[in-house]
């Protein structure tokens, strides 16, 4: 096993770790963890919530969750030599739940969940279909996931982090935040916000204490959005053998990771749409002096995905185009071509049992694929939804005979606030 350089204990919160990690971006959050160009470790990761969410059949955890504490993040980590302009090559060798804890109160001790939350709370891909809170509990055995809120569906997870990246320079973070509050100044008051801005309130930033807290607090960027230096990206196939070149803009790099998934499907539509865990991760790092002018890679990592996908062979494709469900065209809008090409998915999953929450889930949390596939052809841009087949336990195929009925069982937990 690599070196471990970032030890988590089960037994304590993120803020009683002996190393403390972030959950804000800033240039000036110390980098408590060193490692040289060639060396490979291991770090812990917390699930995004630090324990806040439960295994057991209530929503009102996720109605509740602590949003403004979110990602608890594991470093910086200092890769020494690292200058801006460099490129920081990150091998992921391995990534996996909490080892050797196969049961337990933390989501990666052989369970994790996926939600969708409220939309007062941050909503989701479908929150105007979807407006409330609702969980779904499920359990690891074998790589493979199942749920007993959404039967007949079992499926190998592809494990990968959700989020991993660089520190921003203080310019790079300056120009994050007068874009977002642009944004947000054309409507404040939106539900849910267009984005987040700075939130001194929940804040970790490592060891920092008094004014030098308050001062990048204060200025410091929320975890939500993907961003230049890749940070929440939820790409599925960065996943074990991945090899990723992330810009570095500050000395040292100061890379950090987290929010582990067990199983996603492209785009995480339900928000909270992976399945969320705790686990570890085994790194390799190494420099490309000059690599971001070399490559021209001034902004957005460049990756390699790793060849460790489960190997679903049959699919059953779901189009949509850019119009609203109420008839209204919109020109060459992917967003919501990709919208109704899920709620396709979701009316015709219905027709063999399944409740329209539970097969919003099944979207969230398999790894189905999404596609760009026509964005020329004006005015309708054209999205499809891939389901593989082999992750239901019955003929999920249209055939003469009808659709295949089952118990949808107890279904999914949704919050009574």
């Amino acid at each position: 096993m690599p070196e471990l350089v970032f030890p988590l204990d089960s037994q304590k919160k993120f803020t009683e770790q002996r190393i403390v990690g972030h959950n804000r971006w800033h240039p000036d959050i110390p980098a408590l963890v060193q490692v040289k160009p060639g060396d490979s470790f291991r770090v812990h990761c917390r699930e995004w919530f630090d324990g806040a969410i439960h295994n057991d059949d209530s929503a009102d955890d996720i109605l509740n969750a602590p949003l403004a504490g979110v990602h608890v993040l594991s470093g910086p980590i200092a890769v020494q030599g690292a200058e801006p302009g460099d490129l920081l090559i990150v091998d992921i060798l391995d990534v996996g739940p909490i080892p050797q804890e196969d049961s337990g109160p933390l989501a990666g001790q052989g369970w994790g969940y996926t939600g969708v939350f409220a939309t007062s709370n941050g909503g989701g891909f479908l929150t105007e279909q979807f407006p409330d809170a609702y969980k779904v509990i499920w359990d690891f055995q074998g790589g493979v996931a199942t749920s007993r809120h959404v039967p007949n569906v079992a499926f190998t997870g592809i494990v990968h982090p959700g989020l991993m990246g660089t520190a921003p320079s203080a310019a790079l973070l300056a120009k994050w935040n007068a874009r977002e509050g642009a944004l947000i100044a054309t409507d404040p008051n939106r539900v849910p916000p267009l984005a987040l801005p700075p939130l001194p309130d929940s804040a970790i930033l490592g060891n920092l204490t008094g004014d030098e807290f308050n001062r990048v607090a204060g200025e410091a960027a929320r975890t939500a959005p993907p961003r230049e230096n890749g940070g929440n990206q939820d790409i599925k196939n960065l996943t074990k053998g991945s090899r990723i070149f992330y810009p570095v803009f500050v000395d040292d790099a100061k890379l950090s990771m987290g929010d582990l998934h067990f199983s996603q499907g492209d785009g995480e539509i339900t928000f909270c749409g992976a399945i969320e865990m705790g686990g570890f991760m085994d790194l390799h790092v190494d420099l490309i002096k000059g690599g971001m002018e070399t490559y021209g890679v001034s902004e957005n990592a460049v990756f390699m995905p790793g060849r460790t996908d489960p190997q679903y062979s049959e699919w059953l494709a779901f189009s949509g185009t850019s119009v609203t469900l109420d008839g209204e065209q919109r020109y060459l809008d992917s967003h919501l071509s990709y919208q109704r090409a899920c709620l396709h998915a979701i009316d015709y999953l219905q027709k063999f049992g399944y409740s329209a929450i539970q097969a919003y889930m099944i979207l969230g949390a398999a790894p189905i694929e999404g596609r760009l596939s026509g964005v020329v052809d004006i005015p309708n841009s054209c999205s499809t939804v891939y389901l593989p087949t082999e992750i239901f336990d019955f003929n999920v195929r249209p055939s003469k005979d009808g659709p295949h009925q089952i118990d949808p069982g107890m279904g999914v937990p949704r919050s009574a606030g």
